[in-house]
């Protein structure tokens, strides 16, 4: 089909000719309109361009408003979103919330904090060299997940702050004819601090319709000396009740390392590849930053998890006490599970307030 050289392109299909058209939302260009782009008369870079005029970056970011929602894009279909970039201070990651609607629908079917979405949950820079997400010097924030839609698309960001946050953004889109077995992007965050006793972490655990599993991120605080990734992640496909079809071996292993993480013997080795990463440590510094923290993420894009009616995801967090015994741990754990399934999806429960979002 022609017309899908133009939702997704390769290198296998870069050459090939399409009729799809190219657009792109950003501060300068709110709608995305042919010729639209850079007319603004007034804007967050109006005094620096005070003797240049129009065309001279008068509006390249927003400034949005303490306790207020704003629309980075609202899209006519069909098409599908190709790349987003944005940035904004990483003090802001945890209270901006970023959340995507497709096709009219009421509920996101994206909800998560900016900074988590790209594998940054711990409002400190930290970048990511993978497929889908990447993050460069010094925290500008790439996604290239495909995101059809087949009537609209509305992405909003809200800031729950007491202060303004100014964010830079771009939003790079096509309008084309989209497959009628396209599905739906869907992402949505979690967080359990602490974990409950000999609880499993729950990822994700109210997917229901046809779809495929696609990525997951997690942002880990660790509260126990001693190695803490012992812990299995389990994927219930389908209506599996006490056992899953999925079981791993590790959280290491889950994420593409090995014997944890350990390299050189007694460090962490960070690495952030197409796929797999363990991209984030933030070690202790002796006075008040007390715990270790650590970033990960795998995406399955070679290898999605799909299933025909719902998916469960949970992991264990696990170490080890005397006797060569397992030790459940209490820790902070908050995550992204990725995903596309049909619409409509199930409702996500609502977000924390601020004080749940918080890195403390």
């Amino acid at each position: 089909m022609t017309h899908f050289n133009g939702l997704a392109m390769n290198l296998g299909n870069l050459f090939r000719l399409s009729s799809a058209q190219t657009r792109s939302i950003s501060a300068e260009n709110f709608d995305g309109a042919k010729g639209g782009g850079a007319r603004a008369v007034e804007g967050t870079g109006a005094a620096a361009s005070r003797d240049l005029g129009k065309g001279w970056k008068v509006s390249p970011s927003v400034e949005i408003r303490p306790e207020s929602v704003f629309t980075l894009a609202d899209i006519d279909g069909p098409g599908a979103i190709q790349h987003i970039w944005l940035t904004s201070t990483p003090q802001t990651w945890r209270d901006l919330i970023i959340r995507m609607y497709w096709d009219e629908e009421s509920e996101p079917s994206v909800e998560t904090p900016l900074g988590d979405f790209f594998c940054n949950g711990w409002c400190e820079r930290s970048d990511v060299n993978s497929l889908p997400i990447a993050v460069n010097p010094a925290g500008g924030m790439n996604s290239y997940w495909i995101m059809p839609f087949r009537r609209k698309a509305r992405i909003t960001v809200e800031n729950r702050a007491e202060a303004p946050a100014v964010l830079y953004y771009q939003v790079d889109y096509t309008l084309t004819e989209v497959p009628e077995d396209a599905a739906y992007f869907h992402a949505r965050w979690r967080r359990s601090n602490p974990l409950a006793y000999r609880e499993p972490y729950i990822i994700l655990d109210d997917a229901a319709g046809q779809g495929h599993y696609v990525g997951t991120y997690l942002a880990w605080q660790v509260n126990n000396d001693g190695w803490w990734g012992e812990g299995e992640i389990k994927f219930y496909l389908d209506g599996d009740d006490e056992y899953p079809t999925i079981c791993g071996t590790g959280t290491e292993d889950y994420f593409g390392g090995a014997w944890n993480f350990e390299q050189p013997q007694g460090r962490y080795a960070p690495y952030s590849t197409a796929y797999l990463g363990f991209h984030q440590q933030t070690r202790p510094d002796g006075l008040y930053r007390s715990q270790q923290r650590f970033g990960m993420y795998r995406w399955h894009v070679m290898d999605p998890i799909r299933f025909e009616r719902d998916l469960r995801v949970t992991i264990q967090a696990l170490g080890w006490r005397s006797g060569g015994r397992y030790l459940p741990l209490q820790d902070d754990i908050a995550s992204v599970a990725f995903w596309y399934q049909s619409e409509p999806h199930t409702p996500y429960p609502p977000l924390p307030g601020r004080d749940g979002l918080e890195v403390i």
